[in-house]
């Protein structure tokens, strides 16, 4: 398996298209079980996982551990009957993240990557996406469309997004330091500068067995040019896919704030 553990909003459906080509194999697309068990276990109070009855208790952690790989393998099978083990599964997860340390322990086989994209950029792309002409804003409830008329509410859901990408992509980084398998840690900006060389790189990291003019092929039919121009622009899912694009999008304010709460991990991943 080798699994893509990002936030939204990086590159992941880009990633994960040149790599189905590059592999014999399926797509998990996004099955949120990173999400499944991460948000429960990381909301969980210190006191609840040091309990043996809680159910993803410290003192049983080697028989959920067990579970969770069963539940993952089984599920993944289930849903992907043609796998076997000559074949890969790409896993997209995208806002699972937060449960990577937990999947990566219990299928320390996999091989993982870890997606990183400057919070900044992640908030604007956001922001752009849930805005009332935005790809997103059908999929919001209408509290958060109300939520989100005034510059106040905006800035709140700004916060809140930037809670979320430090929640993700920290539990990300404690798997990625963790896991002892194969592993390679991209930069949205170093995939968008120089393509092939970052998958050719992502690629020898992973073990992966590629021919040069293959990889080359499949990098050009997925580059952002070979994108419709009418599928492309602010509210589409193709946006911009550029580094650096938030200084456009973001007010200064905006952007402090982001920066403020992202600060542990804004050095690591911009």
């Amino acid at each position: 398996m080798i699994w893509i553990f990002c936030t939204a909003r990086s590159g992941s459906t880009w990633l994960r298209s040149m790599l189905h080509e590059l592999v014999e194999g399926g797509v998990w697309e996004e099955p949120k079980v990173g999400r499944l068990f991460g948000e429960f276990y990381s909301r969980a109070k210190q006191t609840q996982l040091g309990r043996v009855n809680y159910v993803l208790g410290d003192p049983t952690r080697e028989a959920w551990t067990s579970a969770l790989r069963n539940f993952v393998l089984h599920t993944a099978w289930a849903s992907h009957p043609s796998i076997t083990p000559e074949r890969y599964l790409i896993v997209k997860e995208p806002g699972g993240a937060i449960g990577a340390p937990l999947l990566m322990d219990a299928l320390p086989e996999s091989r993982m990557v870890l997606l990183a994209r400057d919070p900044r950029d992640f908030v604007a792309s956001v922001l752009d996406a849930v805005k009332n002409d935005g790809w997103m804003y059908e999929g919001l409830d209408e509290w958060a469309r109300r939520d989100l008329s005034s510059e106040r509410n905006l800035l709140r859901y700004l916060r809140v997004l930037s809670k979320q990408y430090v929640r993700q992509m920290s539990n990300g980084k404690r798997a990625f330091d963790s896991h002892e398998g194969r592993k390679v840690l991209l930069k949205y900006d170093d995939l968008r500068a120089d393509t092939l060389s970052t998958m050719r790189h992502l690629c020898a990291a992973l073990a992966i067995p590629v021919d040069e003019r293959r990889l080359a092929r499949v990098v050009g039919k997925h580059s952002w040019e070979k994108i419709s121009e009418n599928e492309k622009g602010a509210g589409k899912f193709y946006r911009k896919a550029t580094s650096g694009g938030w200084r456009e999008d973001l007010t200064p304010e905006q952007a402090r704030i982001v920066e403020d709460i992202t600060a542990p991990l804004l050095e690591q991943f911009s």
